[in-house]
């Protein structure tokens, strides 16, 4: 049986794990199900899959996120480095600042919400 992660409200089944020992890093494939539901962002992803493995984001990337057409299930490539330096030097430019984007984006998103959520307390 495949392993369970869950992502935000989604659910994630984990369908292929390995450690490459010369770059050392993590390779890891994430089946997500989001039926009915957009995409989950790749902030939340990074942000799910590192703690679930106990790893430090700026370690963790998330390379691909392919999601099937009209089916709600996305499937997630990440990549978690044992050190920084070697993650700078094996990741593309591109998906460094696209996960770095992501996470900022989704930090701010949920600020927003928790803003929200206080002033309707607040209101009521």
């Amino acid at each position: 049986m495949a392993k369970v992660i869950n992502i935000g409200e989604f659910t994630g089944e984990i369908v292929e794990e390995k450690y490459n020992p010369l770059i050392k890093r993590k390779e890891i494939t994430i089946k997500i199900t989001h039926i009915g539901k957009s995409t989950p962002s790749r902030g939340l992803i990074r942000i799910e899959v590192a703690k679930y493995y106990n790893a430090d984001i700026e370690k963790t990337f998330v390379r691909k996120i392919e999601t099937d057409y009209g089916i709600g299930v996305s499937t997630a490539y990440i990549h978690i480095y044992d050190d920084l330096e070697r993650a700078k030097k094996f990741e593309p430019e591109h998906i460094i600042k696209r996960n770095e984007y992501a996470l900022q984006a989704y930090q701010l998103e949920q600020m927003q919400k928790q803003q929200e959520q206080t002033q309707e307390e607040g209101g009521q």
